[in-house]
């Protein structure tokens, strides 16, 4: 569902990204782990389109990004560290709004079973989200995501700041969403999630992904040496 393919990026003779491949498919959850710098995010934005490869290229379903962006847009969805909404309306009015920017108008119920596949609590649904926590913050995400029916979803640091209980429920629900058959790929400084929620974990450093490793393969301690030696 998703694949990389040589992707380079340079931005004034400095590569941001240098000759990455990989390919995640459906019902994996893909972790990239780096450190600040290391073309984790550069990495994203290349599949979300927002800038195009030096060389390379970026596939979703085979589609190649730079070729066809309004094609490839409808396939994914994007959480990022910080999900901006609106605190002055309701998750439920948030996810209305930003379903039909997206092209899609649901009824109330639908909205509700949105928000509530996502792990928010019903009598949050019509609360402002100035008075959401962060961790309430992302399920709103998460549900914008679900009313796209994105075939992939793309996450950056989305446990940053969250507490551990935030953090288990995000877990359960990354997996629920892979179950079904979504890909997920997710950039995040949290080796001890990352070993908990994903399939497949790679290592960059300066642009360069330097290892893949199933997490099957590799507990919570060995992948923190690995990350130390790595980096």
């Amino acid at each position: 569902m998703l694949k990389a393919i040589n992707l380079t990026k340079s931005y004034n003779g400095t590569a941001a990204l240098l000759d990455v491949s990989f390919e995640v498919n459906k019902g994996e959850i893909f972790c990239l782990l780096g450190q600040n710098g290391a073309g984790k995010t550069t990495t994203i934005n290349l599949f979300l389109g927002f800038i195009e490869p030096s060389s390379g290229q970026a596939l979703i379903n085979e589609v190649e990004v730079k070729q066809k962006p309004s094609v490839t847009n409808k396939m994914i969805a994007y959480i990022p560290e910080v999900v901006q909404l609106y605190g002055n309306l309701s998750g439920i009015e948030n996810l209305d709004f930003f379903s039909r920017l997206a092209g899609n108008k649901y009824a109330e119920e639908e909205l509700s079973a949105f928000l509530k596949k996502a792990g928010l609590q019903a009598e949050a649904h019509t609360r402002r989200l100035s008075t959401y926590s962060k961790g309430m913050r992302q399920k709103v995400g998460i549900a914008i995501a679900l009313s796209k029916n994105a075939d992939v979803i793309f996450m950056d640091e989305p446990t940053s700041g969250l507490d551990p209980k935030a953090t288990a429920e995000f877990t359960i629900i990354c997996k629920a969403l892979a179950a079904e058959g979504k890909a997920i790929f997710m950039a995040t400084h949290d080796i001890f999630n990352a070993v908990n929620v994903c399939t497949r974990i790679g290592i960059m450093r300066e642009g360069s992904l330097v290892h893949t490793v199933p997490t099957g393969e590799i507990n919570a301690d060995q992948l923190q040496q690995l990350y130390l030696e790595t980096i």
